[in-house]
């Protein structure tokens, strides 16, 4: 569908969305509630429209953004990377009443980028060896738990010395998202991290309809500040009023590190008080919700690093204050930052690119499971627990160093580290360090030969916290592990030395 820029506005949601059919496939931008089109889904909900399929990186929340839409039974299928914390999305999902294809994040950024450049389809490291690639991960239980639909196989190809999953690319019949500025060209500017999927579900329309702030008169944007150009843009509204709900407020704590983990237990302040001494000065690195996200507070203080944030943001800033809170800036924890200068910010694409492309030095990421072999589970316990893969899955795929922090154990003792994961992989072979409160592992390349009493094992203890013994940590692990002595590695050390020590 072509048009030109004579009739690109139009006067209400309602009208723009008039023809929407059910059974409609939807490709819909934001990144959890940021960024969203909710004037659009609103007119959505009361056209009543039926059988949709939504291609969205999540779902919003259960009462905003696409939860809305699920609410009311509108759509059939979501195509997603998260469920996250909205619990009508996993409820419908688990009970059968929804269809949904988990995809990883960056593979649906591309997917959505590929539908609007005429690619077919590409090849991606991501996922290879997992059952994304292999097939079978549940799109629809029955209601007696039972699997209905699951995924098909992906394509494997190998390309060099490495092995690629073919996945091919989404078109939509609409793309539903929200800029912050229109001309009457359809042109668009976006604001802050409320870029992040919108441009990407823009070009993979046949038809986008955009909803905006404001719209000017063609020629008011400068060429060099148009982010999306309005030959992808064939409707646009003026949204008649925002709420742009934040999920996570997040604020400052006035600066004092120590303040900012106040609420954890003292064995997760020392997992993230360790891991914070993996930093090295100018790397790029990507912090998973939680754990790994604290640990940027306490970067050594001759140690300058930028954290990547998949939803769009290199160089994350500190938490704001309550009077800088800002609804379109955000990190990929849904957590309301700032930037600091030097900070840019792009489409969920083009940060998934840089990703797969290996320009960020170090991924910081917890683990539901870990295995010796460096296999990596976190995402899915089929039948009870989904949260989705979200951006894991590229992140450990692209071939840098992988660093997992988290619990040794589970609720009542139960292993973490396994000889074998026994969750479905989120990567294979991709773990070089385990930080627990307890010790920190070392992954090795190859299996080293067996020596002494020592078991030929890749999984390597390298440090033990105070307090605990080696005996200690066989007992709360279940896989076998060598012990660094000093023959084939650095001697055992205890945890929490100066950087200085650890860089020797």
């Amino acid at each position: 569908m072509s048009s030109n820029g004579s009739n690109k506005i139009f006067s209400s949601a309602s009208e723009a969305i008039k023809d929407i059919p059910s059974g409609a496939t939807l490709c819909v931008g934001g990144f959890g509630l940021c960024g969203i089109p909710e004037n659009l889904i609103a007119a959505l909900v009361e056209k009543g429209v039926d059988g949709l399929t939504a291609v969205s990186n999540n779902a919003g929340v259960d009462d905003f953004g696409l939860g809305l839409l699920l609410q009311t039974r509108q759509i059939k299928r979501m195509i997603s990377s998260y469920v996250g914390e909205n619990k009508t999305f996993e409820h419908l999902y688990l009970t059968g009443q929804l269809e949904v294809e988990l995809t990883p994040q960056g593979t649906l950024a591309e997917r959505m980028r590929a539908g609007g450049a005429g690619i077919p389809a590409f090849y991606t490291p991501c996922a290879v060896g997992t059952i994304v690639q292999e097939g079978g991960v549940p799109i629809k239980y029955r209601s007696d738990g039972s699997v209905e639909i699951e995924s098909e196989a992906r394509e494997l190809r190998r390309f060099g010395e490495r092995d690629f999953v073919l996945e091919q690319a989404i078109k939509g019949d609409f793309a539903l998202i929200k800029a912050w500025k229109a001309d009457t060209r359809g042109n668009l500017v976006f604001r802050s991290t409320a870029r992040n999927f919108n441009v990407d579900a823009a070009t993979a329309g046949k038809i986008c309809i955009a909803e905006v702030e404001e719209i000017v008169e063609a020629g008011e944007i400068d060429p060099d500040d148009v982010h999306l150009p309005g030959v992808y843009v064939h409707r646009v509204i003026k949204g008649p009023s925002y709420e742009k709900r934040i999920e996570k407020r997040t604020l400052s704590l006035g600066g004092d590190m120590e303040s900012s983990a106040t609420k954890l237990s003292p064995d997760r302040l020392r997992i993230v008080k360790r891991a914070a001494l993996e930093f090295r000065d100018g790397m790029y690195v990507n912090l998973g919700i939680g754990i790994p996200t604290l640990a940027s507070n306490f970067v050594a203080p001759d140690v300058q690093i930028e954290l990547q944030s998949e939803n769009g943001l290199l160089g994350i800033g500190e938490y704001p204050s309550e009077d800088v809170v800002d609804a379109d800036m955000i990190n990929a924890g849904k957590e309301t930052v700032t930037t600091k200068p030097g900070s840019s910010i792009f489409t969920s694409s083009q940060s998934f690119g840089m990703i797969r492309g290996g320009k960020v030095d170090l991924t910081l990421l917890g683990a539901l499971q870990v295995a010796p072999n460096g296999d990596l589970a976190n995402w899915i316990i089929p039948g009870k627990m989904v949260k989705g893969m979200g951006g894991a899955m590229d992140l450990v795929s692209s071939g840098t160093r992988v660093v997992v922090t988290m619990e040794h154990t589970a609720k009542g003792g139960k292993h973490k580290i396994l000889d074998m994961c026994n969750l479905p992989l989120t990567g294979k072979g991709v773990v070089d360090r385990i930080i627990t409160e307890m010790a920190v592992f070392d992954i090795l390349q190859e299996e080293p030969p067996a020596y002494d009493t020592q078991p030929a094992s890749r999984l390597e203890l390298i440090e033990i916290a105070d307090g605990v013994s080696v005996d200690d940590v066989r007992a709360a692990t279940g896989a076998s592990f060598r012990v660094a002595d000093g023959r084939f590695a650095p001697p055992l050390r205890p945890m929490m030395q100066e950087v200085a020590d650890l860089q020797r």
